[in-house]
């Protein structure tokens, strides 16, 4: 049984929902631990409950994916796209349908008779009822008034009917509130269960993905969709809104229509004009997404290459070179988040003057055509466009724009969703029910003939077999035969398509013709090392099931044992993403043990050999291949020549066709094979430690490593006032942060004049007509004629709707430039960060605050901001009101506002700490996704599909833990905030009714106030809430602009060193120590050391011996201690720019960006065609036919060229450099024995007049050296010309060299031989 492969789990807790009864849901009574917790404490990964069952994203994304691929596979045309609209709609379409009925029978059921309620309390008022002497035993009462309100001749309204009808509209708020937050917080549920099932069900797709698609901006595509595009779907309790809204405005047109007949048509003009307005919008908003999206998912492509290549970007110095490219990606993406921004902005205006200006030409119209409109009908009328203004200028247009984003995210996802599939993966994980549709899927079939039809017998049968990569044939007329306890080797030059024989084994990739039979279960070890984040064991292990005595015995025929004695906690020791903190070496063999460890049949070995000294390489042949696996059938590429002469079976490839093949003896007897194998048996390095001892404590008994320095960055507890005024002060200065202010509050107070001034003419009207009024009314209005009255409205409503517009518009730019500052704080503080930084932090975690951070910064931010000020604003508007109406009713305020304030305060403090977890869950789910296409191959092959799946499923569980957490409680505090309103509006209410009887225009006033308070003041309270919590997102980007960074770039003025330094290459090393980090122990350790310009250095060592230290010291990559010179000027006085692009370095592991070649050799466009077309040229790189070569598309990763030929464009690169100083940091160890020829010769051609440091695990490279470095734990302890140090019979140097046969010393005493005498012409021997 296979188990999870490096996961453990935090989650030991009952989810404070799964036994809670429903009286305790429906009030949200769970929740109460939730803010225990918060008032007590900063939430942690411990804190985390279990997903409730119907939460978990095993069983959705199974039941998501069975449904996709069960109209996959009904397709009739497979042109035709499958609808995900409608696999959503079977697997949730019920769930949602049933509570939008739940939230339609509240709407349409009790909300819209409320301002009937309100015209009875204020009809009760008016002079007609304190008139009316009218009495009718028969007549009706109470609710009989509710259902006759618009009949003649009623009698009069007592007070006990009054009290009741006050009752009806606090009545209908109480129930709005009851079914509100509930059906809100399941449908905010479903919509989490949608996004979950979407993220696993993309997952899955990942793992069957063809490998021709593993190109380009796919991780970028992929991370972005898991970011941002699938959040879309967590805004469903708008949707519901699409046809109450336009249902509620039919409604309100029926009822206001009795009221002042077709009038209300007129007057609902301006909100019936929202509806085809909010549609054009949203289809915008579409395109906009689309181009948004594209534009992001390139940024987020960019930025993970730049993280994947930071150490290579940093020794070159191109750091300038990748910040204008992201920059400018960055710059696209902002031109369609502005466009989205000037139509968010106008759809965020319409909740000031919509409504209002309803109310306008609703009156307007109706005096134009009658003498007389009373208190009554102008509050009714104004009560029905409250209900409405929440209704259609909230909820509508954002149900409009998330329909509108959800499209484009549906788009999207199903577009990647159709990409081409491959037949070798498990099927499992897309279609849990594969097995019965072995019929109607080729590919289902040919795994189920692959997996559980019994070999005949164990066999790779390979005829005439040709591929091709794009339109290049890499494979021409191929042909193999492997059986049982067989070993056959391919070799050739970089290029010649050893790999692609590989890929054509695991079937990864298909032949176009021929044919290819693989009888048996395979193993794989990819050239390109997968190490994934956790432990070593877990990494060799990969899901299968431990058994002590296979381990040990595999790591001790993989030469792992010396190397777990060296790491600080043994096979436990934590290692980064890509294995960052291993040696090459140390990568290469755990991918082999990783391999070797799996039960197979067939054993595929893509080039293990080359990262490692050939001591090792030699134990790895010996011992593993020929050894461990001598009766499974072995297939090794390799360019490691010097094993092979017992190999029976060689095939020889050039430019994809075989040139040779049979025994060594018959190959390398060819005149014109000689030269691709050295004379003798090959160099060994100085790793001469035996490699049987360990102590088993290593093995099984040591501590697990102590993790937190590994842990994200996170703050605690209430987000500080500082993070605002950082995000306010990169959108602009402190006046135009007031100018901003100042808009909104003059919007407010526009829309509150017009709101009062309604009053006022109400009862200018009233007076009119009656000749008396039971108010007061100012002497300026007593006389006021009706046309003034007109004007003075309409002035204050074109006055909301202009300012708000203008605000609007000023607001979304203040925030997008505020966007980009941060951003560009946040990449030059990443970019200019020491490497320590990318040792802790993977790559998915960086990823994250670039995507999902950034993300909610652009647009999810300023949103709730907007929403913040404009609806808090609104509250202080109806204070303001309540302060003129009457002073007293500041007592009942100030107490409820200073209960919203305790309890807003204690929310916070759980809520912000939530959303922080929140995003720090949702890392590993980038993390994982962005190693599993790193090692897609490998993960295939050793058929670890479905334990990935569980290990995503649970990495989604965590984060869906916490996100349950925070919806839970955002929901929780805007019920009670409801709760604690419809009671403050009571109190205001009654008191009204029986305080202040003598102006039913005030009463009107706050009345409907009162209506527009429910639902708009939780929402605007969580909104201010959400801000504060999204704020999390600019603390999480600030986190990221206080890095440690490196020494400066650029020199202090005067001390910048001459254009022509280094003249020489002159390099002294004085008292140097070196270490990774403050508080770890030396890795360098006082080396002091003269290099003459010129000079050839070589640098041996074993593993961790600090060879590779030597390198990051001189490009001053870590903490340095001591001093190195360069031509007389200490590299530390000097800007990192000025040393690192004087230095040149052909790297252990390439790398290559995407772009076109000419961008990947010179970013800067500093040099002619003719120069970068000449250095390929020298590097004899297959593609350099010709100089539009340069053009040639490189795709990320340089996944279409080979390890090899990434290499030689490194030469290239440090031959168009033309620097005094070379760095080879084990340049050759992926090319064959020609290229490494051809490679050194380049070098002594072009770089002879520079100095040069050579790390190689191959001797014969650095036996002409002018002088060797021998290191051990971080000293030197031998530096001297090769000549001399064999010569002394018990030095290192000799020891180790003396280890490769007699033959070899001998060979490699005449070289050195030969060296010293052409540099010490005068000297006498040695």
């Amino acid at each position: 049984m296979m188990r999870r492969i490096s996961t453990t789990s935090h989650m030991t807790l009952d989810n404070t929902a799964a036994k809670a009864s429903w009286l305790s849901k429906a009030s949200f009574w769970y929740t109460i631990p939730i803010f225990k917790i918060g008032l007590k404490r900063d939430f942690s990964e411990y804190d985390l409950t279990r997903p409730l069952p119907e939460h978990e994203s095993a069983k959705l994304g199974k039941r998501l994916s069975k449904q996709w691929s069960k109209r996959m596979s009904n397709r009739k045309n497979a042109k035709v796209r499958p609808s995900l609209v409608g696999v959503i709609a079977h697997c949730f379409g019920w769930e949602i349908a049933a509570y939008g009925l739940a939230l339609g029978l509240m709407e349409l059921g009790c909300r819209i008779y409320q301002p009937i309620f309100v015209g009875l309390v204020l009809r009760y008022l008016s002079i007609i009822n304190i008139d009316n002497n009218t009495t009718n035993p028969y007549g009706h009462t109470y609710m009989g008034r509710v259902a006759h309100y618009y009949g003649d001749n009623q009698e009069r309204i007592s007070t006990n009917e009054s009290m009741f009808y006050a009752f009806g509209i606090v009545f209908c708020g109480i129930v709005a509130v009851i079914v509100y937050h509930p059906v809100f917080t399941y449908l905010n549920y479903a919509g989490m269960k949608i996004r979950i099932a979407m993220c696993s069900l993309i997952y899955r797709k990942v793992l069957r993905l063809d490998s021709s698609q593993l190109t380009g901006k796919m991780i970028g595509n992929v991370i972005n969709i898991l970011s941002n595009d699938v959040n879309k779907f967590e805004q469903l309790h708008f949707i519901h809104y699409l046809w109450l809204g336009p249902t509620t405005v039919a409604f309100s047109i029926y009822f206001i229509y009795w009221e002042i007949g077709w009038c209300a048509v007129i007057g609902m003009a301006p909100v019936l004009f929202c509806i085809p307005l909010q549609v054009i919008l949203a289809c915008m908003t579409k395109y906009l997404r689309i181009e948004t999206a594209l534009r992001t998912d390139h940024r987020v492509q960019v930025m993970n290459e730049i993280i994947s290549g930071i150490r290579v970007i940093k020794m070159y110095a191109w750091e300038y070179a990748f910040s204008a490219a992201l920059h400018k990606t960055r710059k696209h993406e902002m031109h369609s988040l502005i466009k989205s921004s000037v139509i968010k902005g106008i759809m965020m205006s319409l909740i000031l003057f919509t409504t209002r200006s309803g109310h306008f030409f609703s009156c307007y119209c109706y005096l134009s055509q009658h003498e007389k409109i009373t208190v009554e009908s102008v509050f009714y009328i104004v009560s029905y466009f409250q209900i409405l203004r929440m209704t259609m200028t909230v909820y509508y247009p954002q149900g409009m724009g998330h329909v509108a984003e959800m499209i484009v995210a549906v788009k999207r996802i199903t577009d990647f969703l159709m990409l081409p599939e491959t037949h070798i993966a498990n099927p499992e994980p897309m279609d849990p029910k594969w097995m019965t549709r072995l019929a109607k899927n080729p590919n289902y079939a040919y795994y189920y003939r692959k997996r559980f039809t019994p070999a005949r017998s164990n066999i790779i049968d390979i005829q005439n077999a040709s591929i091709k990569y794009g339109k290049m044939i890499v494979l021409d007329n191929f042909m193999m035969l492997c059986k049982p306890a067989s070993l056959t080797a391919l070799i050739g030059p970089v290029g010649s398509g050893k790999s692609c024989v590989m890929q054509m084994i695991l079937q990864e990739l298909t032949p176009f013709e021929g044919k290819v039979s693989v009888e048996g279960v395979p193993s794989y070890s990819a050239q390109d090392p997968f190490i994934f984040r956790g432990s070593v064991r877990d990494n060799i292990l990969f899901g299968q099931q431990y058994n002590r005595e296979k381990y040990q015995v595999v790591i001790r025929a993989c030469a792992l044992i010396r190397d777990f004695s060296l790491l600080p906690y043994g096979d436990r020791t934590p290692v980064g993403e890509k294995g960052i903190s291993l040696s090459g070496g140390q990568r290469a063999r755990i991918n082999l043990a990783r391999c070797v460890y799996k039960d197979a049949d067939i054993y595929l070995l893509d080039d293990p050999l080359s990262a490692v000294d050939t001591n090792v390489g030699k134990h790895l042949f010996e011992e593993c291949i020929c050894g461990y696996l001598k009766t499974k059938i072995v297939v090794l590429a390799t360019h490691q020549l010097q094993y092979l002469k017992s190999v029976k079976h060689i095939i020889v490839l050039e430019d994809g066709r075989i040139k040779l093949a049979g025994s060594y003896d018959h190959i390398f007897t060819r005149r014109d094979m000689k030269t691709l194998v050295p004379d003798a048996e090959e160099d060994a390095d100085a790793d001469a430690i035996p490699m049987t001892a360990i102590k088993s404590t290593v093995m099984s008994n040591i501590k697990g490593p102590n993790l937190k320095e590994f842990e994200e960055m996170r703050s605690s507890g209430v987000v500080n006032c500082s993070i605002l005024k950082h995000y306010y002060l990169a959108g602009g200065n402190c006046c135009v942060v007031l100018f901003m202010l100042s808009l909104f509050i003059l919007a407010q107070v526009a829309a509150s004049i017009f709101d009062y001034f309604i009053s006022v003419w109400a009862k200018i009207e009233d007076k009119r007509y009656f000749g008396r009024g039971t108010f007061w009314l100012p002497e300026q209005f007593d006389n006021f004629p009706r046309s003034e009255c007109i004007k003075a409205a309409g002035f204050a409503v074109l006055s909301t709707m202009l300012i708000s517009l203008f605000r609007s518009f000023f607001f979304y730019g203040f925030c997008m430039k505020a966007s980009i500052s941060l951003h560009n704080k946040m990449f030059n503080s990443v970019t200019r960060a020491n490497m320590r930084f990318f040792t802790l932090n993977d790559s998915g975690r960086i990823l994250n605050r670039f995507s999902k951070d950034m993300g909610a910064v652009d647009e999810i931010l300023p949103y709730s901001m907007v929403d913040t000020y404009q609806i808090l604003l609104n509250f202080v508007g109806v204070i303001w009101l309540l302060m003129i109406i009457d002073a007293w009713l500041l007592i009942f305020t100030a107490i409820f506002t200073a209960i919203f304030y305790i309890i807003r305060k204690y929310y916070l403090k759980a809520s912000c700490s939530l959303k922080r977890l929140e995003g720090v869950a949702r890392s590993p789910v980038f993390t994982h996704t962005n190693a599993t296409m790193q090692g897609l191959a490998t993960i295939r092959a050793h058929g670890n599909e479905m334990q990935l799946v569980e290990e995503f499923d649970h990495y989604q569980d965590t984060h869906t833990s916490a996100s349950f957490l925070f919806m839970a409680a955002s929901r929780a505090f805007g019920y009670l905030l409801d709760v604690l309103t419809c009671v403050y509006i009571t109190c205001i209410i009654y008191y009204f009714l029986l305080m202040r009887k003598d102006d039913s225009a005030y009463v009107g006033l706050i009345l409907s106030q009162s209506i527009g308070l429910t639902g708009i003041f939780q929402w605007g309270m969580r909104q201010s809430a959400e801000f504060e919590t999204q704020l999390t997102a600019v603390e999480r980007v600030l986190e990221f602009t206080n890095i440690e960074p490196e020494p400066p770039l650029e020199s202090e003025p005067g001390k910048e060193p001459d254009g022509s330094w280094p003249r020489q290459g002159d390099i002294n090393f004085k008292n140097l120590s070196m270490r990774y980090s403050t508080h770890e122990t030396p890795v360098l350790r006082n080396v002091t050391l003269s290099v003459n310009p010129k000079e050839k250095i070589g640098i041996v060592g074993r593993t961790g011996a600090g060879k590779s230290s030597i390198v990051a010291a001189l490009f001053r990559l870590s903490y340095i201690e001591g001093s190195i010179y360069i031509d007389g000027i200490e590299t530390g006085g000097i800007g990192l720019h000025a040393l690192r692009k004087q230095i040149s370095i052909i790297p252990q592991e390439p790398v290559i960006f995407s772009g076109t070649l000419r961008y990947n050799l010179d970013p800067f466009d500093e040099y002619p065609d003719v120069v970068l077309y000449s250095a390929l040229v020298d590097v004899d790189l297959r593609l350099a036919e010709n100089i539009d070569c340069l053009d040639e598309v490189m795709s990320e990763g340089g996944v279409n060229l080979s390890v090899g030929s990434r290499q030689l464009v490194c030469l290239a690169r440090a031959i168009v450099r033309n620097n005094k100083i070379l760095i080879m940091d084990e340049a050759t160890a992926n090319v064959d024995l020609q290229t490494d020829l051809f490679i050194q010769k380049t070098i002594r051609e072009k770089f002879a007049h520079c100095t040069v440091f050579t790390i190689a695990h191959r001797l014969n490279t650095i036996m002409d050296s002018d002088k060797v470095l021998v290191m051990d734990s971080g000293m030197v302890m031998e530096y001297d010309h090769p000549h001399k140090l064999i010569e002394q019979k018990d030095s290192m140097f000799f020891k180790l060299i003396s280890k490769t046969g007699q033959q070899n010393v001998e060979k490699f005493r005449g070289i050195a031989k030969q060296s010293w005498d052409r540099t010490h012409p005068a000297d006498p021997a040695v």
